[in-house]
């Protein structure tokens, strides 16, 4: 799939509840981007973004177009999941193709709701996932081990460095360390084993921290020692309450601005994930604004002009002649494309010009 996230998660905590919410409420936001459903846990969803509705306000035009961002949900995992309880290793592999990991953890209690362990301990259930893909790493590791030492053996030369690092990986993740902080991962032959085998652990993680109400108004101690194990690795807390985000799916924007308003929240926990997932995957839009469509097309960030126009057509990178560029603050200031153009707003821009987020795009080519 690639550029998508992936949602993990004991079973009961929330998860499959908070896909199903992001999915409902990107199709109840726009009749112009819907969610597509690819397959029964895989679905892409329309990127909620205020500038493309600004630009619409001025150009009025027959349809807007979100970027996307691809989401997947497998289904509960319990301990044993990487050696095949409850189906783990074929749930596993279908996050192997995804960017990003949304590790939902419940962080509340309720005993109307069964927990798999039997409490409210999120540490705990972190530590199961994680050593769940951590075990799961380690045996796709031996394999290609297995298959390393067998061309090592007839002098291949590739084989041989890569066999030497993934031996020393091997001895690193076998001590409970991720991918992610091995010390080695800028040498090639670890790029063609991560390439190749999408190391689970060496995947970006966003904590999900499914609550209550009350936790949404004030963090409990569950989120307070979820906050404090994330930052220590780096890594973000999203929180959310996924029954009000499943409850919010059929409000329109203004009750659901005074839903969250109401709860002392600025911006949905769905929102959060979309756009914390769309920056960890280190993606941004640039945009086209005309009376056809305003769109938003989604590139890497730091990339090239031309390489950013080839998202649009491979003709337009090929006969790249120059881009015409106005920023997205000046554009609304102004209020569009030839307001900017009399106030010397509009830039000509070359091929080594890097596209800035939120850049308004016209190309020059020719083939």
């Amino acid at each position: 799939m690639g550029l998508g996230i992936g949602l993990v998660g004991l079973p009961n905590v929330g998860k499959s509840t908070t896909f199903n919410a992001l999915t409902k409420a990107q199709n109840a936001q726009s009749a112009n981007y819907p969610f597509c459903t690819i397959e029964p846990n895989k679905a892409v969803v329309a990127v909620p973004d205020s500038r493309l509705d600004a630009l619409a306000k001025i150009v009025n035009p027959e349809r807007i177009q979100y970027s996307t961002i691809d989401f997947v949900d497998i289904a509960g995992l319990v301990k044993g999941a990487s050696k095949g309880e409850g189906l783990g290793n074929k749930f596993l592999s279908n996050i192997k193709e995804t960017e990003v990991i949304l590790h939902i953890v419940r962080c509340f209690e309720d005993e109307n709701i069964t927990h798999t362990e039997g409490s409210i301990d999120p540490l705990r259930d972190v530590e199961i996932i994680e050593q769940e893909l951590l075990l799961s790493d380690i045996d796709t590791l031996q394999k290609r081990l297995d298959t390393l030492q067998r061309k090592a053996k007839g002098n291949d030369k590739d084989a041989k460095a890569e066999l030497e690092i993934a031996n020393e990986l091997m001895e690193y993740i076998n001590q409970g360390n991720p991918v992610s902080s091995f010390e080695k991962k800028e040498d090639e032959a670890f790029f063609r084993l991560n390439r190749d085998l999408r190391f689970l652990t060496n995947k970006e993680i966003i904590y999900g921290a499914n609550v209550d109400e009350t936790g949404l108004v004030e963090d409990n101690d569950f989120i307070n020692a979820l906050n404090t194990y994330a930052k220590g690795l780096n890594r973000e807390v999203i929180k959310l309450c996924s029954k009000i985000e499943e409850d919010m799916v059929d409000f329109d924007e203004e009750e659901k601005a005074e839903m969250l308003a109401s709860l002392g929240v600025s911006e949905s926990g769905l929102d959060q994930i979309i756009h914390k997932g769309f920056n960890k995957l280190g993606l941004m839009s640039y945009f086209t604004a005309g009376v056809k469509e305003v769109r938003a097309w989604t590139i890497r960030q730091n990339t090239t002009a031309p390489k950013a126009a080839a998202v649009i057509h491979n003709d337009f990178e090929k006969g790249f002649i120059r881009a015409e560029v106005i920023s997205y603050d000046d554009f609304v200031a102004l209020g569009g494309e030839q307001a900017c153009k009399d106030a010397g707003k509009m830039r000509l821009e070359g091929k080594e010009y890097i596209v800035q987020n939120g850049d308004i795009m016209h190309f020059r080519f020719n083939v």
